[in-house]
Parts: C-alpha cells; sequence; structure tokens
C-alpha cells in the first residue's frame, strides 16, 4: 500500500510511501512517532509498534517513551 504523508511529519520527500517495503515502513513510523500528532499516532497499529520498536530508528527520549508505555500498559 502507498501513502502520500502529511508534510508535518515527513517535509524531506514529496514522493508516495511504500507501506509494503519494511524499510520505508520503519521509516514512516518512526516519523511518525516523532512528528506526528495524535491522531496520526493513534491510526498506526499498536501491536506493529510494540513489535518493530526495538527495529525502528527514533531519537532517544522518544525511544524511551514508547518503551515505557507499553512496558507500563502491559500491552
Amino acid at each position: 500500500m502507498k501513502i502520500k504523508p502529511k508534510r508535518y511529519i515527513i517535509w524531506s520527500t514529496n514522493k508516495e510511501i511504500d507501506l509494503d517495503n519494511s524499510y520505508q515502513k520503519k521509516w514512516y513510523i518512526a516519523e511518525v512517532l516523532s512528528n506526528g500528532r495524535a491522531e496520526d499516532i493513534g491510526q498506526l497499529d499498536w501491536e506493529e509498534i510494540r513489535k518493530l520498536l526495538p527495529e525502528i530508528n527514533l531519537p532517544e527520549r522518544i525511544r524511551r517513551l514508547w518503551e515505557d508505555y507499553f512496558e507500563y500498559s502491559g500491552k
């Protein structure tokens, strides 16, 4: 599935992102977790975030936030 990301999430490209490509999907999720609004983050698959979190390149403070979320929520 290809999507055109919102400009406030990804401003470095105007191209579509192919979510069937694992590299692009991880990159997109990282950008949404870092730059997205609550409604953007809410549209992500929480189980997928939990599963991919160790593989996603995130700033340390954002990584810790999500690791803590999943640890304390029991998800």
